[in-house]
């Protein structure tokens, strides 16, 4: 049984547009892939850890080839631990609201905790970063309130998707698709465009039963 994971950075649960849209595809993962097994974080609940001082400084050693020990060594066990609940999925689906032009805090600190040597990445001083997360699928779900694509700067810029897609890439996930709810505050075609949103969801949901394009997009102005 492969697994799919869904990395809930919204705190607003039923009044969240990202989450709504994230149960649309999990309805149809349930109901047309029983073989995909189906866990949520909630970065929210309180079991995502720091990452400090200590955490920081056990980063640094692993990057000098040292064991990290005390509260380093703690620091350090416990991103291994969010790290390997992270890389036990096959399959991932986030679920993104944008904050102030950008990700929630909580989803940055979740990608500093796992983004560890030898865990997302590996490093060379003549080749770069290589990604560890290779073979992984992605669905990403954008939602944002006053920014929509295409609008005027003063309405915002797009930090959100750039950020996270490069993250995934640099990761080693390269399929990745997305699904994009922006109707904008002044938008009249809210309602519609977030009936196409589900729609969306539900149509790359089922597509995970086959081999999709990858970086494939989901827009709603459809």
């Amino acid at each position: 049984m492969s697994k799919l994971l869904h990395v809930a950075a919204s705190p607003r649960g039923t009044a969240s547009e990202s989450l709504a849209i994230a149960d649309s595809f999990l309805a149809v993962v349930r109901d047309a892939h029983p073989e995909i097994d189906v866990e949520t974080w909630n970065l929210w609940d309180g079991s995502l850890p720091e990452f400090g001082p200590a955490a920081a400084a056990a980063k640094m050693a692993v990057f000098a080839g040292a064991e990290p020990t005390g509260e380093a060594g703690d620091a350090w066990a416990a991103a291994k631990a969010a790290f390997g609940r992270f890389a036990a999925a096959d399959h991932y689906l986030f679920s993104v609201p944008m904050w102030n032009h950008g990700i929630p805090y909580i989803l940055k600190q979740f990608i500093d905790v796992v983004s560890q040597p030898g865990m997302v990445f590996q490093f060379d001083p003549e080749l770069g970063y290589t990604g560890l997360l290779t073979g992984k699928r992605a669905v990403v779900i954008y939602t944002s309130a006053v920014y929509g694509d295409g609008s005027d700067i003063r309405f915002g810029v797009d930090f959100q998707a750039p950020y996270l897609n490069d993250w995934l890439r640099w990761a080693g996930v390269t399929d990745v698709q997305q699904v994009v709810f922006r109707p904008n505050l002044v938008s009249a075609r809210a309602d519609p465009d977030r009936k196409a949103a589900h729609a969306a969801a539900r149509k790359a949901a089922h597509a995970l039963g086959s081999r999709p394009d990858a970086a494939a997009t989901y827009r709603t102005a459809i």
